[in-house]
């Protein structure tokens, strides 16, 4: 899943940008608010980390521009202050959660995962595909109870094509989640993912169907187009 970081404290977003990498997510980190701004409207993400101290426009407003756009995504406000009446402007603004500084970094993982599975509309961190389990929370396959080994890409091009099974999934919208500005996937290696992926999944009742020049599906066997 792809994350946007903005927060302008560098010491601070490089220990976020670093935790949730090693959790295996994609991360963007921005530092002022009209650069996010900028981003959310021509970019897709999954998640939105949002500081309200932002430099020139203002992490409010970048949610206020962000929701008048009318898009749905998850966001976590990041702020130093915690009162009642801070609390009820970014709900009423269009706040998912928030966070007040400092924070443990355990908390905020999880509380990223659980805003994650309600932007999928998922209660569970598992998903279930015929044989085969996904754990959202612990970022692991297992295949009638017996664990898949996967790298991380693999893990989260698995988790792409499970969050939209039977659909079909291009190219392009798996390389914007599997990277992160500044390392890119190119298409190729998208193919060089899918046949690992499917490889390991050899045995399990699904199946990746590839519909050549347009992208991928994740199956059951017995279903057809």
């Amino acid at each position: 899943m792809r994350i946007l970081l903005v927060e302008d404290d560098e010491i601070l977003a490089d220990g976020l940008s670093r935790s949730l990498r090693q959790a295996g997510y994609a991360v963007d980190h921005l530092v002022s608010g009209q650069s996010a701004d900028t981003a959310l409207g021509f970019e897709s993400f999954d998640l939105l980390i949002l500081d309200l101290g932002l430099p020139g426009l203002s992490g409010i407003e970048v949610l206020k521009r962000l929701r008048a756009r009318q898009s749905g995504i998850p966001v976590l406000i990041l702020t130093a202050t915690d009162s009642v009446e801070q609390r009820v402007k970014m709900l009423d603004a269009g706040a998912d959660d928030f966070m007040a500084k400092p924070f443990a970094l355990s908390e905020l993982e999880a509380r990223v995962r659980a805003l994650v599975r309600r932007g999928m509309g998922k209660a569970s961190s598992q998903i279930q595909h015929g044989s085969l389990t996904y754990d959202q929370s612990a970022r692991t396959a297992f295949h009638q109870n017996e664990t898949l080994e996967l790298s991380a890409r693999e893990v989260a091009l698995l988790e792409v094509l499970l969050t939209r099974v039977g659909r079909l999934v291009s190219k392009e919208h798996i390389v914007q989640h599997l990277c992160e500005w500044g390392h890119e996937v190119s298409h190729n290696a998208v193919e060089v993912y899918v046949h690992r992926l499917r490889k390991k999944l050899d045995g399990c009742d699904v199946t990746i169907s590839t519909v050549r020049g347009l992208g991928y599906c994740l199956e059951r066997p017995t279903q057809t187009h």
